[in-house]
């Protein structure tokens, strides 16, 4: 196995970084909700609301992620990592709920299509029995991401400004990682195809194609995995404070622990699918997914809580290395941006979206832990499908594993 090249390790470094930013907003949220709840006079309906309105951007970010396969894949990177920033320090500024969501929203849709990108990119630049785990460590950079952001969040909400420090800081390294662009290079795939076979993209070219069934069966697998993963820590400091009487330190120090501890698995789950390919690797991170989520929101006591949110934060971040790479490698170089924007953004965030705002109002009914703990069913149904529809794509290159069978 030959060793990854300069430049591979500094573009592998830049994602990693550019990723970072999709945990720590993740986690953000969640850290902030009580606060801004009490703020602005959220009910947990409400906060349901606001948390599903801001998900829509996730699903409006098809928009900029089909731009992938027209504009090249670095372009669509940097355009998203400076609307990202510009929208984050904005969302601090955020006069009212409204503001706050619509802001949010807009940001969300620059930092996933950051982050489908930054798979992208990923996927067509490193070789083939390396792209699990590459893919893998660009993913961990976002539970490292939620790591710091659980650690600093309770300082930040000491300041002046409460939980708007939380997004002034975050425009800091964001600036930085702008300016440390230069030397990223457009991936050779994307180029080889532009001279090669140029093609022109109209809104349906992926529905029109043989691909088509491949689009719709990553789409379902993807929603039923959001419908969990999605919950799985968003409500859990509202649980955690309402449910079993933590304190703001209490919940901080045990997301920290949990955070930390899952990290090691995290950084090695992009390493699995590699030595046991993605479908036995989805066994272990699925099954493990639902198990913690399950746990952490029905057990009693701290610490029996604190280990099964390292499951639970270990499944919502692993899971995606697995989509990521089969989203990735299924589908051909003129039609990948496309893919990830119809199977994951249009389609499969469908489950992100309407998943916290009925767990809100669920919640409203019988409490947090019950309303969370049934969806730790998604993901087991989500691995059954995963065994019925997708290959083993282990150690094949792009171009073998995007084929169709009988094609």
């Amino acid at each position: 196995m030959s060793p990854l090249s300069r430049y591979q390790i500094k573009l592998m470094v830049f994602l990693s970084v550019a990723t970072f930013f999709e945990g720590f907003d993740f986690m953000a949220l969640s850290q902030i909700l009580p606060n801004l709840r009490a703020e602005m006079g959220l009910s947990e309906g409400g906060a349901g609301v606001m948390v599903a309105v801001i998900n829509v951007g996730t699903v409006l970010a098809w928009f900029l992620v089909r731009k992938a396969d027209v504009w090249g894949r670095r372009k669509l990177l940097m355009v998203t990592i400076a609307g990202y920033t510009i929208f984050t320090g904005l969302s601090g500024l955020a006069p009212n709920v409204w503001a706050f969501t619509l802001l949010q929203l807009v940001a969300r849709v620059f930092l996933i299509a950051e982050w489908a990108t930054s798979m992208v990119f990923a996927a067509e630049e490193y070789p083939a029995e390396r792209r699990g785990m590459v893919m893998g460590v660009i993913q961990a950079f976002s539970s490292l991401g939620s790591v710091v952001c659980a650690g600093v969040v309770p300082l930040l909400l000491a300041l002046p400004w409460g939980w708007r420090s939380v997004y002034f800081a975050g425009v800091i390294p964001l600036v930085l990682l702008a300016v440390a662009r230069r030397g990223i290079q457009e991936t050779d795939r994307f180029k080889c195809q532009q001279v090669a076979a140029p093609k022109a993209h109209d809104i349906w070219s992926i529905l029109k194609s043989p691909y088509k069934w491949r689009v719709l069966q990553l789409a379902a697998i993807w929603g039923l995995t959001y419908m969990c993963t999605q919950n799985a820590i968003t409500w859990w400091k509202e649980f955690a404070v309402a449910e079993r009487g933590f304190s703001d330190g209490e919940v901080s120090l045990s997301i920290t622990i949990a955070a930390v501890g899952s990290m090691p698995l995290v950084f090695a789950s992009g390493k699995l699918l590699d030595v046991v390919g993605r479908r036995w690797g989805s066994v272990i991170i699925f099954i493990t997914t639902s198990i913690g989520v399950l746990g952490a929101y029905t057990l009693q006591g701290r610490w029996p809580l604190t280990a099964a949110l390292v499951m639970a934060i270990f499944g919502v971040s692993a899971v995606l290395p697995v989509l990521n790479a089969y989203t990735a490698e299924l589908f051909p170089t003129h039609l990948r941006g496309d893919a990830y924007a119809w199977a994951n953004n249009l389609l499969g965030r469908i489950g992100y979206v309407l998943a916290p705002m009925v767990v809100g109002f669920a919640a409203a009914e019988v409490g947090w832990g019950p309303a969370v703990a049934v969806t730790a069913i998604f993901p087991l149904i989500a691995l059954g499908l995963i065994w019925a529809w997708m290959p083993e794509t282990r150690g094949k290159e792009l171009e073998e594993t995007s084929a169709l069978e009988g094609a």
